[in-house]
């Protein structure tokens, strides 16, 4: 399963997609962008290609948020979706673009909806504070894709996403612990 949420990720499209527009011509361009053919889906670097777009298509849901996460899984030209979010807006967003991409045959959408709570949306709003105005913290909510996430599903929150050091993830969570009205609190920060 991948998420889409690590910084170095992040980084490594951005240079790449920058020395590629940068040095291109327009047929090249064009060729790079240009979906394999029905031959080339047999390809193993197919399926490296089609990662490839349903990251970057995943990464680019306008819905997507710190409050959400999303996964997927390809295999052959079929893709799982996972995740949890709290619009159904950016479930739809996320199912809608994987399904334009050339080639795939099949979405299969195992994102869950959590449910409207405005405890949880109070929780939520204290858990960006608490951990995301800690000093040490801050910059893991920087950019469009935020490389920690906050779950909240009925008082219970989950941190997942990346962090630099193990010092990081521990300070996360001894903040998110730290918000009243949560009822639990699960660590799946993992270290970039």
């Amino acid at each position: 399963m991948r998420y889409i949420n690590s910084w170095a990720e992040w980084a490594g499209i951005a240079v790449l997609a920058l020395g590629m527009f940068a040095t291109a011509t327009p047929r090249a361009i064009a060729a790079t962008s240009a979906a394999p053919s029905a031959s080339a889906q047999q390809n193993p670097n197919y399926e490296a290609w089609l990662n490839k777009q349903v990251r970057n298509e995943l990464a680019s849901d306008p819905w997507y948020s710190v409050f959400d996460i999303l996964g997927y899984c390809v295999n052959g030209t079929e893709v799982t979706l996972t995740g949890q979010v709290v619009y159904g807006g950016t479930m739809d967003a996320a199912v809608g673009a994987v399904k334009q991409i050339e080639g795939v045959t099949k979405v299969v959408d195992n994102i869950q909806l959590l449910p409207p709570s405005s405890m949880d949306n109070g929780i939520r709003r204290a858990e960006y504070r608490a951990i995301f105005s800690y000093a040490g913290l801050y910059r893991y909510a920087m950019g469009v894709n935020p490389s920690i996430h906050i779950l909240v599903d009925n008082g219970h929150v989950t941190l997942v996403g990346y962090v630099d050091n193990k010092a990081d993830s521990q300070m996360a969570y001894m903040r998110a612990n730290m918000v009243p009205g949560v009822f639990s609190v699960t660590n799946n920060l993992k270290v970039d």
